[in-house]
């Protein structure tokens, strides 16, 4: 009977991940999710991180002026940057950009039609977006130096205490190990050289008006090439690395990374396909570092410290205070893992040609380690393979590395892996 149930649920949750979420469903889903939100209590987490970002912004200034953006990063007291650098660790950032423009080679080869849809994607995006997301999405792109981004996607109590410990500096090892994990597009965007699609000719996007972070209604803009996103890289970097901190919180967290990417777009600033790339680069790099033993030495003692910090702000223990708070903690919804779904693709139709078996490389199966411990590497390889997107998606390439990172639902896959132990 336990092996029926389990083969039942399993089935279930592979059935309900293939459903296709339309694309005025997915823009409801992250209304559902930003100051908008039928929650008072996620709406003042919403609040009280957006006003931690405008004083971290402002320093010790009185107020928040444009110029202060371009020189925004991590105080001292949020970020143990003497920490990481007496480490001497080398991040191998060159090598690991190398990496990823190879990874996203497949960009190069679209048709025009896969362009173009995705130009319609964003267009539709941007222009029907709520103003409860385009506040959102303005506090997501002024935010990218910190992590205050990161509370919402850990639920009303927990967020809080990740706030508190984080400007009182009780976190600096995680904050100053996660940002400087972070691999730097520039170099991809040079070499695809993409235009952003606020700049192609006769296009229809709303530059949005700040009236969220500096408040003086400047339309938000973006500089250098489209392809892929800086700001996405930023964003599921630091939400994946925390989800292997906070396992907990582990497939809220990963989906605020998807979150954070369909900002972008609501800004009209970034392609579909530009978060798409920015994901399996992400995916890529992360699981490059989890697997290295002097990466990990770091990640372990930053992650000791960041739990400890935030059991003592919590007052109880960190599975307690982690816990779903029902409508209070809409990332907690089984309808994100459907809106990260439909981010992998943003509806974009399939390419032609014959697909290849799922390969999963060498070390991948790291992601899903610390939220599920209990599986080895080889079941959690398995999880990865059965919860994949259907082949042959835009920039899945030709290549068994091109496939599976773009392929890749870490949601699904941790879901399934805890329904089956559950079960």
């Amino acid at each position: 009977m336990k092996i029926r149930l389990t083969l039942i649920a399993a089935t279930l949750l592979l059935a309900q991940q293939a459903q296709a979420v339309s694309l005025p469903q997915a823009a409801a889903l992250a209304n559902g999710t930003s100051p908008a939100s039928a929650s008072q209590a996620f709406d003042a987490l919403e609040a009280q991180s957006l006003q931690a970002e405008i004083n971290a912004l402002k320093g010790g200034a009185a107020t928040l002026t444009r110029g202060q953006l371009d020189k925004a990063s991590q105080n001292d007291t949020q970020s143990d940057k003497a920490w990481l650098k007496a480490s001497g660790y080398d991040f191998q950032t060159k090598a690991n950009q190398q990496a990823g423009i190879e990874l996203l080679s497949g960009f190069s080869k679209l048709p025009d039609s896969t362009l173009q849809a995705s130009l319609q994607t964003v267009t539709a995006i941007n222009c029907d977006a709520t103003q409860g997301v385009r506040h959102q999405a303005l506090a997501d792109a002024e935010g990218i130096s910190y992590l205050y981004f990161l509370a919402d996607a850990m639920g009303p109590r927990l967020g809080k205490a990740f706030l508190t410990a984080y400007d009182k500096g009780e976190i600096g090892k995680a904050a100053a190990l996660i940002k400087a994990s972070e691999v730097s597009t520039s170099a991809a965007k040079k070499h695809f050289n993409y235009s952003r699609p606020f700049l192609i000719k006769g296009n229809t996007i709303h530059l949005v008006p700040d009236d969220t972070v500096v408040k003086d209604n400047q339309p938000y803009t973006a500089d250098g090439g489209s392809f892929p996103s800086g700001h996405t890289n930023t964003g599921y970097t630091d939400a994946l690395l925390m989800a292997q901190m906070i396992p907990e919180r582990y497939d809220s967290l990963v989906e605020r990374g998807a979150r954070y990417g369909y900002s972008r777009i609501v800004l009209g600033v970034h392609y579909p396909l530009d978060i798409m790339g920015s994901r399996m680069v992400t995916q890529r790099n992360v699981a490059h570092y989890l697997n290295d033993p002097r990466y990990v030495t770091l990640f372990n003692e930053a992650k000791d410290q960041l739990r400890a910090a935030l059991e003592k702000e919590c007052g109880t223990t960190l599975a307690e205070c982690a816990k779903t708070v029902g409508h209070d903690d809409p990332y907690r919804s089984p309808d994100m893992k459907q809106f990260y779904r439909f981010t992998m693709s943003y509806g974009l139709a399939k390419q032609q040609g014959a697909s290849q078996p799922l390969s999963v490389p060498a070390g991948a199966e790291v992601l899903l380690q610390s939220a599920l411990p209990h599986l080895s590497a080889e079941k959690r390889r398995q999880l990865m393979v059965k919860t994949a997107l259907p082949a042959g998606y835009p920039l899945s390439g030709n290549t068994p590395e091109q496939a599976f990172w773009q392929r890749l639902d870490l949601p699904a896959a941790y879901a399934l892996g805890k329904s089956e132990r559950t079960h």
